[in-house]
């Protein structure tokens, strides 16, 4: 009696299983037939989102394909071979302004470096490109694009092994990049924690990742996962990276590690010739002339593509396949575009007038007219078109200090005293005009030999340009961004540049502008200053100083051979 009891609910529990799973079994077939549909929808839609193209960007198709088509950048292609196209090659830092071709460069000179003698990149070594304004990170290491992460069994979407409880580590962008290279774009906005973990990959050629969940005695872990919590993930790469940040904002610590490079910002000219190719290269004919009009507003070479992809656009509203003057100066005009300043210099022989140099921008030399008055007075000093104070520290403890060009002022000031010139009877006004901002004593030998002019009535050689600092010794000392400037006033038209002694290199004997150190004030003086006679026009005041008398340290120092 009781086992037929048994057999009765043994049978009933069977059959309530077996409704239940052919319930469910019915279900799923219902289900399967639905999901193959939909499924097959959303493919059908990936597949004709895919076959939809507009055409292409102008941007795109004028992008650099070979070296000789990124212009004005030898020099940095140059230097990025001699980094990456080696049997030993470095992690580099490229400086400049946007739009100059830093990414292109990168790409190529990789492509380059595969087939070079001796070189560790293979055929098929990667070139990964980030950005580093958008690289996201989360502090509990969930998701690291960048450095790589580990997806822990607790979170969504673990998969197969993570219902297993199997932690599964996620490589990033330095892994990807393994035997090849990594272009950081803007890599001096890269978060600070990333910035460590970044530099600690870069010592250990390897990312080495923890997991709470990792046991190294559990079994059921597969044998890949274990090497990597053990050995870590390879990252062994060479790092390049972009920015348009000057060299002082970048870490310490990343410049210590990297080679570095400065891509320049490019001349009007240059900027032109992309205008023009880039016509030509989008079905348009376009004048040298008009070329030349974008060269002279656009700063950059994207700026010139955006331009006559502009103006290619007002073309093809009237059906005419060539681009005006009259369209490009009403998309100059439609975008406020502000036009470069001139670069050549005025050459005439001025009293109170000499022609300075300057570093401005990305590290670009510039040409800046400075230009001072002398009346009677009493030896006060005035010196405008530049700050005069300027305001250091945090916000609870800030510090006042004077313009270090009024400090050079001042030495200069007491030097001409200490030469002979009676500074003491004459209020002196130097003023930088133009809005070119002076940092640094770099102006020195430039504002003494224009105050000397002004002193004296004697005009300044409109050819000459001067950079370098000055001792109250009269002794001139080396400057920084002389190549710079060089190139500044070659461009600009003069014939001569004086120097530091110090600041001397062999490439300046190959240029088509006169180099010359000098290492005294007084050697300046003496090849800048003309008699009266040399004047575009004389200053009413008659000469108040008697003949100069030389420093005597600065003569001592130089027969010394230590000037």
């Amino acid at each position: 009696m009781v086992s037929a009891v048994l057999f009765v609910i043994q049978l009933l529990v069977t059959a309530v299983v077996g409704i239940y799973f052919y319930t469910q079994l019915r279900a799923q077939r219902k289900t399967q037939p639905s999901q193959r549909r939909e499924s097959g929808r959303e493919y059908e839609r990936l597949q004709k989102m895919r076959a939809l193209k507009l055409s292409e960007p102008l941007a795109e198709r004028v992008r650099p394909a070979k070296f000789s088509d990124i212009i004005g950048q030898e020099d940095g292609i140059k230097s990025l071979k001699a980094i990456l196209c080696g049997k030993n090659p470095q992690h580099v830092i490229i400086y400049g302004p946007p739009g100059i071709g830093k990414t292109c460069a990168a790409r190529l000179v990789l492509e380059a470096a595969k087939k070079s003698a001796g070189t560790p990149f293979l055929a098929n070594a990667p070139f990964i490109e980030m950005d580093a304004t958008c690289v996201r990170f989360d502090e509990r290491a969930i998701a690291d694009p960048l450095i790589g992460s580990v997806h822990d069994p607790i979170y969504q979407g673990a998969g197969p092994l993570g219902v297993q409880g199997v932690p599964q580590p996620k490589p990033g962008a330095v892994s990807k990049a393994h035997g090849g290279v990594l272009f950081l774009d803007e890599i001096g906005e890269l978060h600070p924690i990333q910035m460590n973990k970044l530099l600690k990959v870069l010592e250990d050629r390897k990312v080495m990742l923890e997991s709470a969940y990792y046991s190294a005695d559990d079994n059921g872990i597969p044998r890949y996962i274990h090497d990597i919590f053990k050995n870590g993930l390879p990252a062994d790469f060479r790092l390049v990276g972009a920015t348009t940040r000057s060299p002082q904002e970048i870490s310490p610590a990343l410049r210590s590690r990297c080679m570095e490079i400065y891509f320049r910002a490019l001349e009007p000219e240059e900027v032109a010739e992309i205008a023009y190719h880039s016509a030509e290269r989008a079905g348009f004919r376009m004048e040298r002339e008009d070329a030349e009009l974008v060269g002279r507003f656009a700063s950059c070479g994207r700026d010139a593509v955006n331009i006559v992809q502009m103006c290619a656009g007002l073309a093809q509203m009237e059906e005419r396949n060539d681009i005006r003057t009259e369209d490009v100066e009403w998309v100059i005009y439609s975008g406020h575009y502000a036009a470069r300043p001139e670069q050549r210099a005025d050459t005439a022989n001025r009293v109170g007038v000499v022609h300075g140099l300057a570093i401005v921008g990305s590290h670009q030399g510039a040409t800046m007219e400075i230009e001072a008055v002398a009346q009677k007075g009493c030896g006060r000093l005035t010196i405008t078109g530049i700050v005069e104070e300027e305001e250091i520290g945090a916000e609870s403890r800030r510090i006042k200090r004077k313009s270090t060009a009024r400090s050079s002022l001042e030495n200069v000031m007491t030097l001409l005293n200490a030469m002979g010139y009676h500074t003491e009877n004459y209020d002196l006004h130097i003023n930088f005009p133009g809005g070119t901002p002076v940092d640094g004593p770099s102006a020195g030998v430039a504002m003494a030999v224009v105050a000397a002019s002004a002193l004296t009535g004697r005009p300044v050689d409109g050819h000459v340009a001067v950079t370098g600092e000055v001792s109250v010794r009269g002794l001139v000392k080396p400057v920084g961004g002389v190549p710079g400037k060089v190139e500044a006033a070659e461009r600009a038209g003069l014939t001569t540049v004086l120097i530091p002694a110090d600041n001397q290199l062999e490439r300046f004997e190959h240029t088509t502008i006169e180099v010359k150190p000098i290492a005294t004030l007084e050697q300046a003086l003496q090849r800048m200053l003309l008699p009266v006679a040399a004047a575009l026009y004389v200053s009413e005041t008659e000469s108040n100083v008697k003949a100069p008398v030389p420093v005597l340290a600065a003569k001592e120092q130089t027969a010394s051979g230590n000037g």
